[in-house]
């Protein structure tokens, strides 16, 4: 069907025809699967074992980025949180707030990616809700997802389980999203090659997972980066941070642009990156198993988990000095996801 043209109405967030046919023409054309629902609730076959369960809100600016938007990111986050505990995402719901007036054509183009990126982690959207706002009331569209997924057997994560001498990895370059953001608002005229690393990781965590389940740590550096998430590892585990600054991978277009304005990568946001923190003699295994996977071949060991310190982040310059990492404050770049 042709979208060019049409936008959303009032009428569509009504309940009546017109929201049938928003429904048909885009959310169930690109949903549907056998679980996917018309009525007030999907009914799912439930999961053995332990599950997880989170939710995310996305108010992304600007909704169309290099590498992703606003849809794509919606189930990547998602996707990524249930995998950080080590469960296979199995449902999605997703609710949108979308404005009045906001375009079909871009609507369509945002539940297209989310249904190709779903289909990518093998998870499935099975429930939803729309509502319209007046103009002026959101910004473009909102969406929140929630997500409930199967904890792998044998797998237990949190920030709490670091241990002194556990090697601290990260799955990839940082600090490339909210860089690419900053760059696709063009509020300070610098061009530079940077895609987002929106990704959804599940497939790299289930393979090291199903070789070694016996990670510690896995957490989803988004806002605030990676070294807001250390900070609260540091915290939760009361164990300090030791960072190896020479090995912190970093895109060379994303060095270029944060050295010119002054940031540092460590504290802009990553959406297709973890940290992970390991037991010292599982480490290369780790890194030859995240290293044959689709996002995560730029994998690094960055530092190692100490004693001493506790709470706080310490960084290793290239000469031999060593500095704590600022402790993270005020938002760098405001709505990255």
């Amino acid at each position: 069907m042709d979208l060019r043209g049409k936008t959303v109405t009032i009428a569509h967030g009504a309940g009546g025809k017109q929201t049938a046919e928003l429904i048909a023409q885009v959310f169930k054309a690109h949903f549907s699967n056998p679980y996917f629902t018309a009525d007030d609730a999907a009914v799912l076959p439930a999961p053995e074992g332990r599950i997880a369960m989170t939710t995310d809100g996305f108010i992304v600016s600007p909704r169309f980025f290099r590498g992703g938007n606003i849809g794509k990111l919606s189930i990547c986050g998602t996707v990524n949180d249930l995998s950080c505990m080590g469960a296979e995402p199995l449902y999605l719901t997703c609710a949108f707030v979308i404005e009045e007036g906001f375009p079909f054509e871009q609507l369509e183009k945002i539940v297209s990616s989310m249904e190709m990126t779903a289909k990518e982690a093998g998870v499935r959207i099975v429930a939803g809700d729309t509502k319209v706002a007046g103009k002026g009331q959101v910004d473009g569209v909102f969406i929140t997802t929630t997500g409930v997924g199967r904890i792998m057997d044998n797998v237990q994560t949190s920030g709490s389980f670091a241990r002194p001498g556990d090697s601290v990895l990260v799955t990839g370059d940082i600090g490339r999203h909210g860089c690419c953001i900053l760059l696709e608002r063009d509020e300070y005229g610098i061009e530079a090659e940077v895609s987002s690393d929106c990704a959804p990781l599940w497939n790299s965590v289930k393979a090291v997972l199903g070789k070694v389940p016996e990670v510690h740590v896995i957490r989803d550096a988004t806002r605030g980066g990676v070294g807001t998430v250390l900070y609260e590892i540091a915290q939760e585990s009361d164990t300090g941070v030791l960072l190896e600054r020479e090995f912190i991978p970093v895109d060379p277009a994303v060095r270029g642009v944060t050295d010119m304005l002054g940031l540092d990568p460590m504290y802009l946001a990553c959406e297709g990156t973890l940290v992970m923190v390991v037991a010292q003699e599982k480490t290369q295994e780790v890194l030859r198993i995240l290293q044959t996977q689709k996002y995560t071949h730029n994998c690094a060991v960055i530092g190692h988990i100490t004693e001493s310190e506790k709470g706080r982040v310490v960084m290793r310059t290239a000469i031999g000095t060593q500095t704590y990492l600022p402790q993270p404050g005020n938002e760098l770049l405001p709505r990255i996801c």
